[in-house]
């Protein structure tokens, strides 16, 4: 075995898949950049589900929840993220369905490519986004990327009807938020002012009114108040 053999590794091989990119045949270059687009969305596919789906919203106002309630880890994160992630498949189903009816199965029948099972499935994707995405947010980003008002659908970009739409779900959450926080306010006002007037200063208020917070949202059933508001909130 000579030392050339020994530093220089075999490069293996697979079928379709050439991993020499200084070839004169375009196929194999082809395949080749395609397989690295196919890696690169799925390693983005994490931000894909947060920033283009309800996640966002829904994530959001289960931790203001948890915080109004002052339970600290209690649900804790991998509960609310389990939760937050169902609730988006639940809500995310007709879109996704559509998705895999125009597109996806299609391209697998080999009926379409590439390219035009990306502009057919991107479709629902950016009615969902625009229907739920504030036009004063929009034309944020459209006014500082230079371009003229849409006249349809698809003359809005994706780089900014993504951001414009994050930023409309933080709006949104915080405000859900600010609504789930009124009546846990109240309880800590009330709890404080009854310490206060027996003058037991010492003791925290947020200790005693912890178990009146959760007693009142057991009583109200307070998870499906606020299951029902998230579903409601995107029709």
């Amino acid at each position: 075995m000579t030392i050339e053999q020994i530093v220089i590794p075999a490069i293996t091989t697979f079928p379709g898949i050439n991993a020499d990119f200084l070839t004169d045949n375009p196929a194999d270059v082809a395949t080749t950049i395609q397989l690295l687009l196919v890696l690169t969305v799925l390693s983005l596919a994490p931000s894909i589900l947060i920033l283009m789906t309800s996640f966002t919203r829904i994530v959001i106002v289960l931790s203001f929840v948890r915080q109004g309630l002052a339970t600290q880890s209690m649900p804790p994160n991998q509960v609310l993220i389990g939760i937050a992630l169902f609730l988006t498949f639940f809500i995310m189903a007709p879109i996704f369905a559509e998705v895999n009816e125009q597109a996806l199965t299609p391209f697998l029948d080999g009926e379409i490519d590439q390219v035009e099972a990306f502009e057919r499935g991107i479709v629902p994707m950016k009615e969902f986004m625009a229907k739920h995405t504030r036009e004063k947010d929009l034309a944020l980003f459209m006014g500082y990327a230079g371009l003229e008002r849409p006249d349809s659908l698809e003359d809005i970009p994706l780089t900014a009807l993504v951001p414009a739409f994050a930023i409309s779900e933080l709006k949104t959450a915080f405000q859900i938020g600010f609504l789930i926080f009124i009546p846990f306010l109240v309880i800590d006002m009330i709890v404080a002012s009854i310490l206060m007037a027996m003058g037991m200063m010492m003791l925290p208020p947020v200790m005693i009114a912890l178990p009146f917070k959760i007693l009142l949202f057991v009583l109200v059933d307070g998870w499906y108040l606020i299951v029902q508001s998230l579903l409601l909130s995107f029709n």
